[in-house]
């Protein structure tokens, strides 16, 4: 037997429809960090996008804060680094970013949506890893490229990830020349999960029950 759906689109088109028009201050251009919302995946992919840092010197890193997380967490493992961690901003970072290195998650989808060329990055204990390969059969991890069924945007997984191959990724999608084909995937992306006013056709579709 089937079952009814009601595709009503996702509720993250609405919440940039209105995004607010605050302006991140910096003399350079920025590259945003996303590093999760997770103490551990914080702990682990952190450290490794900030190395990466060193080979953008033209460029300002920002490390956008998870409103869950203290900034003393953060700052014990930036140290005296000088990267400024902007809490509870991610949209707006992301808003005016050249670039994002982006641990998986929403965050993915959240970039694509606000046209960011991005490389995303994930990396767990083997046995979790190993675990997680046995029971889900997927060709990505990433939303964007779990949505268009082909990989939008990079992924560095595992030992993927690293310092060298962050550089050259980061590298390629500053490069102006693939601006135009990242953009045109992220539109085909956005076309795929359906317009703005996904929440109020929720309430809709909920009221016909």
């Amino acid at each position: 037997h089937g079952i009814d759906v009601n595709y009503v689109g996702h509720p993250l088109l609405d919440a940039f429809k209105d995004l607010d028009s605050r302006k991140i201050e910096s003399e350079k251009p920025i590259i945003a960090i996303l590093p999760g919302s997770r103490k551990q995946e914080i702990a682990t992919s952190l450290p490794i996008m900030m190395e990466v840092a060193k080979s953008f010197e033209n460029y300002q890193f920002i490390i956008a804060g998870a409103p869950s997380i203290s900034q003393d967490f953060y700052r014990h493992i930036t140290q005296d680094s000088y990267i400024p961690i902007l809490s509870n901003q991610t949209h707006a970072l992301l808003k005016e970013c050249k670039a994002a290195i982006v641990t998986s998650g929403t965050a993915t989808l959240e970039a694509a949506i606000l046209k960011v060329p991005q490389v995303v990055c994930y990396k767990t204990s083997s046995i979790s890893y190993f675990l997680a390969k046995l029971v889900v059969k997927v060709k990505y991890i990433a939303l964007v490229n779990l949505i268009c069924d082909k990989e939008v945007v990079k992924e560095l997984i595992q030992n993927d990830f690293n310092v060298d191959n962050l550089v050259n990724e980061l590298n390629r999608i500053l490069n102006k020349k693939n601006k135009t084909h990242i953009h045109s995937d992220y539109e085909r992306m956005i076309s795929l999960i359906g317009d703005e006013g996904a929440s109020q056709r929720a309430a809709q579709a909920i009221n016909l029950i």
